[in-house]
């Protein structure tokens, strides 16, 4: 036979003995999970946002995601008498559309030109009967027509013809 050998050969400098691998840095890998978290938490409550149910208050309970215990936007007009800003830091009034109508708590004072006898959206989720909302988007603002604007017609003319001109 042939004068092959056969014993395992060692690199320049190496006595033969094999050593670990290098040691991988785990600061870049803690930073990468962190980033990869993040953007999944930033992506999550952009698709919870973008779910929210738009309904009317006569569709509470009578159309599919329009429930209670479901984070919606309900849009209606402020009922003339009922705005109630004694609780500090809440406002609670009624709106209505159609032949409906719900009390709204909102934590807050809405801005801008918020009122008696104009349509508004309210965000927030219906718990035991009410809407606990927390943003209210009053009608003449350019938030609430850009989201809006194919809803804007129908919530004028109820609010024209439920209130009196001279509360608005």
């Amino acid at each position: 036979m042939s004068d092959m050998d056969l014993t395992p050969r060692s690199g320049p400098g190496d006595d033969g003995v094999v050593t670990p691998k290098k040691k991988r840095n785990i600061v870049p890998m803690i930073v990468l999970a962190l980033v990869f978290v993040g953007g999944g938490v930033i992506i999550t409550q952009g698709l919870n946002n973008a779910v929210d149910y738009f309904c009317n208050v006569d569709e509470v309970g009578t159309r599919d995601g329009c429930e209670e215990g479901r984070r919606i936007r309900l849009q209606g007009t402020v009922e003339a008498g009922t705005i109630d800003k004694s609780v500090p830091g809440v406002t609670a009034f009624k709106m209505a559309f159609g032949d409906a109508e719900i009390g709204v708590n909102y934590d807050g004072i809405p801005g801008g030109i918020f009122k008696e006898c104009i349509p508004v959206v309210v965000h927030g989720e219906i718990r035991d009967g009410k809407l606990e909302g927390d943003l209210v988007e009053v009608k003449h603002s350019d938030e609430y027509v850009a989201v809006n604007d194919e809803n804007l017609a129908e919530a004028d003319e109820y609010a024209d013809a439920e209130c009196p001109a001279d509360a608005a």
